[in-house]
């Protein structure tokens, strides 16, 4: 199987073999939305990020761990092999080490990456094994290996802490991480749709994927017009639901989906999923997607 690597960070996969799935060395990857790989460099100078991600890595390796994993079961050769044999999959393609990967018992369609850099495991509920065709939980895990391949893991890992906290300490000791945090989210999330698509090579069944975990239903997808969403979307886009976005830490889904349309027209996804060597560049598709994502302007 080709690996996205052959691009642009083709030593990057040697170094990689034999390591733990802790993610790249921060520097970033081909295919990561530039704003992504901006705003982790920035938090090495913003105190109160710094504080809160080591503060949830403390917490993670005290009881954080065997509170997340209570009653998960650990993916492998065999237990559940469907979902290792895909997880062994999106690994080849990212160039990364096989991740650990636990099923949850849950009947929401969700899956989540926690732990630290050298530490990092997957959470896949059980109703997206259920639910969910293979291409379209490849491209889910896919996603969800962006996040370890970027260094995303210790930053969403302190979100989910943040998040907790934020009902037991005052709102201005958390706030300012919180905010950053959630800015830069909405910004991982393009990344790691892009390692998704990158993963099963076919935007229909990605964009179907992130469809359905949005909603949270399969069968709601089935009656969905995804193109009038998005031109509802566009419709009130400059009205006061911007404000609730500037908080979330996912972007809108009509934007993901503009945002992955964009990356699916790069010389990079085209020349990886075998439809030719023509294509926009990252720095053009990077632009597209500024545009897209903005909420301000």
């Amino acid at each position: 199987m080709a690996q996205v690597g052959t691009l642009d960070f083709k030593g990057f996969i040697e170094r990689r073999k034999g390591q733990r799935a802790g993610g790249s060395d921060g520097a970033g990857n081909a295919y990561a939305y530039v704003s992504d790989k901006n705003t982790r460099l920035a938090f090495e100078k913003m105190r109160p990020v710094e504080l809160a991600v080591t503060a949830a890595v403390r917490l993670f390796k005290t009881v954080g761990k065997t509170e997340l994993l209570g009653h998960a079961v650990k993916v492998g050769p065999t237990q559940f092999p469907r979902v290792h044999h895909l997880a062994l999959r999106c690994a080849e393609t990212l160039g990364i080490a096989t991740p650990t990967i636990y099923i949850v018992n849950s009947p929401h369609l969700n899956a989540a990456t926690y732990g630290t850099n050298d530490d990092s495991f997957i959470m896949v509920h059980s109703a997206l094994v259920d639910h969910f065709t293979d291409d379209e939980l490849l491209s889910v895990i896919g996603h969800e290996c962006g996040h370890i391949h970027n260094s995303h893991v210790v930053y969403l890992t302190a979100m989910h802490y943040l998040t907790r906290m934020a009902s037991v300490f005052v709102k201005w000791i958390v706030g300012p991480a919180m905010l950053a945090l959630s800015g830069w989210s909405r910004r991982a999330e393009v990344t790691c749709d892009r390692a998704g698509l990158l993963c099963v090579k076919d935007l229909d069944v990605s964009t179907r994927a992130l469809t359905k975990l949005a909603l949270g239903s399969t069968k709601l997808y089935e009656e969905l017009n995804l193109e009038a969403f998005i031109a509802q979307h566009e419709e009130g886009k400059g009205g006061i639901g911007r404000f609730a976005e500037f908080t979330a830490n996912h972007p809108w889904l009509p934007k993901r989906v503009l945002a992955l349309r964009a990356f699916a027209e790069s010389e990079l996804y085209r020349r990886h999923a075998g439809l030719g060597a023509s294509g926009l560049s990252m720095e053009e598709v990077d632009e597209k997607v500024h545009e897209v994502i903005k909420i301000w302007g």
